[in-house]
């Protein structure tokens, strides 16, 4: 009975929740593009890129950072003219839009395609990946789960970050991956989602899990994407059998979070676990001290404190 109800819930998990609006999002492209990114001195970016046989060039602005979430006040989020500024200014800006940032300084970061430092200290990025991928590596059907999202931020100071860790879980039946995202010392999570897990206020996030090397083939594959809780940022996600396609245990995992605010995405990784052995001294160690950091990170929510 447990074994058919945790497939029949990952069945209804193969539908892809969209993706929040935040690092936020500027296209989607079929394949791979070149990007061009200009910051002029008054805090606006422009990006180039081609969509097909045509060029694009996107003005973005106002805003940078993330703010600690609030139910009273919305999350930041830039101001973006698809029309190269003749929308918002009566000018096509584009066609002579200044530079004033200089060479990328900053954190390494994932997926990125373009990058520069402001002349007041910030960071603006251009970050280019699959983000819609089905999961239980599922291969993509529709064309915007083929696609890849080209995603803006702009940020001072700290980006976010990922705690990931792995261990066992149900008595050790199963593989789980669990942690923590925070932005400043601070969690990140959202208030509210609709049915199928997509974040339906402006603070709620969504994480990306892919497994490498497992029962759904070789590389990189999804897993399964999913929101931080209120109010910890904690997560955990475990590793249940699936009709058909094994239970999506790898030899790594990733985790991709799009981060809070306009701040950038940011992944962490962490190595797969074998099968729980039972009567190992050593297996049982690990998980014990892996459950001292769950319990940790869990303390004060309601979420992810089972073992």
């Amino acid at each position: 009975m447990f074994r058919i109800a945790l497939t029949a819930l990952a069945a209804l998990a193969v539908v892809l929740p969209p993706a929040a609006p935040a690092s936020q999002f500027v296209d989607h492209v079929r394949s791979r593009v070149p990007v061009a990114l200009r910051v002029d001195g008054s805090g606006r970016a422009m990006v180039y890129y081609r969509k097909g046989a045509a060029a694009r060039h996107v003005l973005v602005a106002g805003a940078v950072n993330a703010r600690a979430p609030s139910r009273s006040v919305r999350q930041v989020r830039f101001r973006i003219d698809y029309s190269g500024g003749w929308r918002s200014t009566g000018h096509a800006l584009w066609k002579n839009f200044p530079n004033a940032c200089g060479a990328y300084d900053g954190p390494a970061l994932p997926a990125v395609v373009a990058a520069c430092k402001a002349s007041n200290g910030s960071y603006w990025t251009v970050q280019e990946w699959m983000v819609d991928q089905p999961n239980f590596g599922v291969a993509p059907w529709l064309a915007r789960q083929r696609s890849f999202s080209l995603r803006v931020s702009h940020w001072s100071g700290e980006t976010p970050q990922v705690e990931l860790h792995a261990d066992w879980i149900y008595s050790k039946h199963f593989h789980e991956v669990f942690g923590r995202v925070t932005y400043r010392g601070q969690p990140v999570y959202g208030f509210s989602h609709d049915s199928r897990g997509a974040p339906t206020d402006s603070y709620g996030r969504l994480l990306y899990l892919d497994t490498l090397n497992s029962s759904y083939g070789s590389g990189w594959r999804r897993e399964n994407a999913f929101l931080s809780h209120e109010p910890t940022g904690v997560f955990c996600n475990g590793f249940y059998p699936h009709s058909g396609r094994g239970t999506g245990v790898g030899s790594r995992y990733r985790l991709r979070l799009i981060g809070p605010g306009v701040t950038p995405d940011v992944e962490a990784t962490v190595g797969g676990l074998h099968d729980y052995r039972a009567g190992s001294s050593a297996d049982a160690a690990y998980e014990s001290r892996a459950n001292q950091v769950l319990d940790r990170l869990a303390a004060g929510g309601p979420s992810c404190h089972r073992h």
